[in-house]
């Protein structure tokens, strides 16, 4: 059937087809090949990794990396905080940001574009890290785990896309008729825009999850004890030490080079530590990942 849709093409047709999937090749190739050579070099021998001859499978099979990655007691607690930070933080971002969204997204609210107006006001205009730092240390978060927490529950780009989502994809109409069955504000809300807003929910979702995965940068601001901090810092901490061990390397030449094949490998390891989790946890999202994407992009 194909083949036959394809001969029924003209020439010009096929030969721009051709020239598109040549060039989505390169692209893809472009964008996964790098993704896939840390892979590879964090599982072969670094000293073939360096004398590139990694290039499509693995040689010399090494876990040198992870050995090293993992034997460090802090990356145990720092997984164990950024999972806490994670969940905790997702759960309190949804809380606040989906019942927001809805509330600012109805038409009968008083004042809603006043209030929208001051939450986007937040997104070009902000205090600074120093009247930040003394917020936060005015309200004792500093140095607590609650400061990865509480004080970024709401994103305003998020807000903003399911706000838009809860106006355009949830009719007026089905409200007033829920409503003439005496259903309440807070139960349309939970039995009825929830279960419509799945692709839109799971997308926010997964911007705040990666965001918490990834936040390095309160940690390395706001806390003091190392017990509380998150994967990231751990990770960050046993770069720079295996830099400062390659950078003070004695003897030479020849054992610096040794010592830093053997830091790469280490910074190949960590990048695929710190990332496996998302990746793992993307596919399961995916199909709603895709939707969301679209919503945001046509209709926000």
């Amino acid at each position: 059937m194909r083949m036959e849709k394809w001969k029924q093409k003209s020439a010009g047709d096929r030969a721009f087809e051709v020239i598109l999937c040549i060039l989505l090749a390169v692209f893809v190739i472009m964008a996964v090949y790098p993704l896939y050579f840390v892979v590879l070099a964090s599982v072969s021998d670094p000293l073939l990794v360096s004398r590139g001859k990694v290039l499509l499978l693995p040689e010399g099979m090494s876990l040198f990396g992870f050995q090293k990655v993992f034997e460090d007691g802090r990356i145990w607690t720092g997984l164990r905080n950024t999972l806490l930070y994670t969940v905790l933080g997702t759960a309190v971002n949804m809380l606040a940001t989906l019942p927001a969204a809805y509330a600012l997204s109805r038409r009968d609210l008083r004042g809603r574009k006043t209030v929208m107006m001051l939450f986007v006001f937040t997104m070009f205009f902000n205090g600074g890290l120093v009247p930040t730092y003394l917020l936060m240390q005015k309200q004792h978060l500093v140095n607590t785990m609650w400061v990865f927490i509480l004080p970024f529950a709401v994103n305003v780009y998020n807000l903003i896309i399911a706000r838009t989502f809860f106006e355009t994809s949830i009719p007026q109409e089905l409200y007033e008729s829920a409503a003439l069955d005496g259903c309440s504000d807070f139960r349309f809300f939970g039995s009825i825009v929830l279960p419509l807003s799945k692709a839109i929910v799971s997308v926010i979702m997964l911007y705040y999850m990666v965001a918490h995965w990834n936040d390095f940068f309160t940690g390395l601001i706001y806390i003091m004890d190392r017990k509380l901090n998150p994967l990231q810092l751990v990770l960050r901490e046993i770069l720079i030490i295996n830099n400062v061990f390659t950078a003070g390397g004695t003897g030479g030449g020849g054992l610096n080079s040794y010592n830093q094949m053997y830091a790469d490998t280490v910074k190949y390891a960590v990048i695929i530590v710190s990332s496996l989790p998302m990746l793992i946890l993307y596919p399961f999202i995916q199909k709603y990942f895709e939707k969301g994407v679209m919503i945001g992009a046509i209709k926000g």
